[in-house]
């Protein structure tokens, strides 16, 4: 058998090589969250086409308020939403893939002001949002028809920091999870730190302090987003105020800082408001995002050997207030959302250097603030 395996493999390497390339679709949703104060009237859904970059409008909801970040489902059949304000709330959605159809489920409040960021883990148990302003993270379980449970743990964060109008008390910003989903990692702008808890989803409560609970960066920078590269050997902060990027080695619930980057040019002046952070589908670049007076995106090359990170490039957003991007599973793309010139721009990546290049698109929508990419085949 084992012969007849190995004759099959030398006379047909194509059919071996394609059983173990793993497929994309070639079409996808471009989910967008936006703030409603402005243009915008909620959630937008773009057919994306990752053969050329080109999108074309599906559908929209609008009987939603301040919708600034979303995500789906692991199974793609439920959208969630925060609805940023001083009575913080979340939203739910069914969702289709195919049509970009949402229709409303249900809303609970967030227990906190100003929810920024949402999560959901694998199993589709718990959510996870961030309170900006009262500086809490709460979770909430999930039921099986994507409805939204009651709050089930709201954890406050206590401090403050040195920058006096941005750091007077606790600002929870975002959360992620490891791969395996033992550890959710959250960020506290206000209190200079990045919080550590064992993650158990049949627990009550599912989160618990981590030993160390948490671990601080220099004071005044403001952690925001973090980002794990593959299998989690290293994890990635953008810090908002004091525009620097962090490196740390990752191993079992412990963080350990190997560098730290700052994303500005030595001329650069006035306000920084340093935002998103991701990671290219190959795992070779890392990119970030200023807002402030920069307005632009700043391209890494990440080592393989030990994670740190080298630069490559810095782009103009073409726009004002680059708040979100993302890149599309292809790795052919870069999508930046503009908040505060109601653009999104769509870049050709280059092949060979990742650099963003050519426009390929732009279209308009009201203070985009989010954007994720689902597949829709």
């Amino acid at each position: 058998m084992k012969k007849l395996l190995l004759i099959i493999a030398l006379l047909c390497p194509a059919l071996t090589y394609a059983q173990h390339k793993k497929t994309l679709p070639s079409t996808f949703d471009l989910v967008i969250g936006t703030y409603t104060t402005g243009e915008s009237k909620g959630i937008y859904v773009y057919r994306f086409y990752e053969d050329k970059g080109r999108v074309a409008y599906l559908n929209e909801v609008d009987d939603v308020t301040n919708p600034s970040y979303v995500t789906t489902s692991a199974d793609n059949k439920f959208l969630y939403a925060v609805n940023e304000g001083p009575q913080g709330g979340v939203s739910s959605f069914t969702f289709n893939a195919n049509t970009g159809k949402m229709v409303f489920i249900n809303k609970q409040p967030t227990q906190g002001a100003d929810p920024c960021h949402i999560l959901e883990d694998k199993e589709q148990r718990n959510l996870f949002i961030a309170n900006y302003t009262s500086g809490s993270l709460a979770v909430f379980p999930v039921n099986k028809d994507g409805s939204i449970a009651p709050l089930s743990q709201l954890i406050k964060d206590e401090g403050s920091s040195v920058v006096k109008d941005r750091q007077q008390g606790p600002h929870v910003h975002n959360a992620i999870l490891t791969d395996n989903e033992k550890y959710l990692l959250y960020t506290d702008l206000g209190t200079d730190k990045v919080n550590i808890m064992r993650y158990k989803a049949s627990k009550n409560p599912p989160l618990t302090p981590a030993d160390p609970a948490f671990t601080s960066v220099t004071a005044g920078n403001g952690p925001r987003h973090l980002v794990f590269s593959e299998g989690d050997k290293y994890l990635y902060l953008v810090q908002e105020i004091g525009g620097v990027i962090n490196t740390y080695a990752y191993d079992n619930g412990k963080l350990k800082q190997i560098q730290s980057l700052s994303m500005l040019t030595p001329e650069m002046k006035g306000n920084i408001g340093s935002a998103a952070i991701k990671i290219s589908p190959d795992g070779k670049y890392l990119y970030a995002s200023n807002r402030g007076n920069a307005n632009d995106i700043v391209q890494y090359a990440i080592d393989p050997d030990n994670g740190t990170l080298t630069f490559v490039s810095r782009t103009s957003s073409l726009g004002k207030g680059p708040r979100d991007f993302a890149i599309d599973p292809s790795g052919k793309f870069m999508v930046v959302a503009n908040q505060n010139s109601d653009s999104i721009i769509v870049y050709r990546l280059d092949p060979a250097t990742g650099k963003p290049t050519t426009v390929v698109t732009r279209i308009q929508v009201g203070n985009p603030v989010c954007l994720k990419f689902v597949p829709a085949e």
